[in-house]
C-alpha cells in the first residue's frame, strides 16, 4: 500500500493559497461573515498557522482585495480592433462576470467592507478606477483628456460601480439588459457634453463615423429619434 505525502508548501505558495481560499470564501458571503477559523479550515490548516502567514484578518483581507483589484482592472483591458461600441460591450460584460461570480466580495472593495476608510482599501479602489479611466482613454486615442472628456469618462466609470452594486441587491434587471444600457450611457453622457462643447463634438463624429448600424451606438441614435418623432 502506498500512503500518499501531504506536499509542504513553501511560503509564498501558502500565502497564495490562503488569499485564494478567503476570495472563494468572500465571493459567497460578506467578509464581516468568514472568520479565520472558516477560512483555515478550508485551507486545510490550523488557525494559529494563517496568523504565521498574516497577522490578522484585516492583512488577509487586505491581501485578497489586491488580488480582486488587479482582477477588476484587468477586466477593462480589451484589444484595440473594432468599433469602439461592440469594444465597449465586451468590457461590460466581463465586468458583470467579476461582479456575478463575486458579489459579497465587489460590495466589499467597493464599499470597503472590514477596512472601510483604510487607506489600503482606498487606494486599491482608486487603482481599479485609474486603471479603467486609462483603459477607456486609450481606445478614445486620447493622451490629454480635456476636461469635460475626464469627466465623461470618470461620470462612466462611477455610474458603471454604482449600476452593478444596486444590481446585486436583488439582480431585479437582467445583466444582458444593462451591459448594452450602460454602453448607451457612455454615448449619452458625451452626447450631452458635446452639446457644450465643440472640442467633444468632433471627438463624438469620430467616434460614431465607424460604428455599424446594428451596433449598440446606433441602436441608441435610433431609439431617440423615435422618441423625438
Amino acid at each position: 500500500m502506498t500512503i500518499g505525502v501531504r506536499r509542504r508548501m513553501g511560503v509564498e505558495e501558502r500565502r497564495q493559497q490562503l488569499i485564494g481560499v478567503a476570495l472563494e470564501l468572500f465571493s459567497r458571503r460578506s467578509p464581516d461573515e468568514v472568520s479565520i477559523d472558516e477560512i483555515a479550515s478550508a485551507a486545510g490548516i490550523s488557525r494559529p498557522l494563517v496568523y504565521h502567514y498574516f497577522p490578522g484578518k484585516l492583512s488577509l483581507y487586505e491581501a485578497a482585495l489586491q488580488r480582486a483589484s488587479d482582477d477588476l482592472a484587468a477586466r477593462f483591458v480589451e484589444p484595440h480592433e473594432g468599433p469602439l461600441g461592440a469594444r465597449l460591450l465586451r468590457v461590460m460584460h466581463r465586468y458583470f462576470d467579476f461582479v456575478d461570480e463575486h458579489g459579497p466580495g465587489f460590495s466589499a472593495l467597493m464599499r470597503g467592507g472590514p477596512a472601510v476608510g483604510s487607506s489600503t482599501t482606498n487606494a486599491l479602489v482608486d487603482s481599479v478606477r485609474q486603471a479603467a479611466y486609462v483603459q477607456i482613454l486609450s481606445h478614445l486615442g486620447v493622451t490629454d483628456p480635456p476636461a469635460r472628456l475626464e469627466l465623461v469618462v470618470r461620470s462612466w466609470i462611477s455610474l458603471a460601480e454604482s449600476t452593478a452594486l444596486i444590481w446585486l441587491d436583488g439582480r431585479r434587471i437582467p445583466r444582458e439588459e444593462l451591459e448594452p444600457q450602460l454602453v448607451n450611457d457612455f454615448a449619452a453622457l458625451a452626447a450631452v457634453s458635446a452639446a457644450y462643447d465643440e472640442e467633444m463634438a468632433a471627438l463624438l463624429r469620430d467616434i460614431f463615423k465607424d460604428e455599424p448600424a446594428d451596433g449598440p451606438f446606433a441602436h441608441l441614435a435610433g431609439r431617440l429619434i423615435t422618441l423625438a418623432s
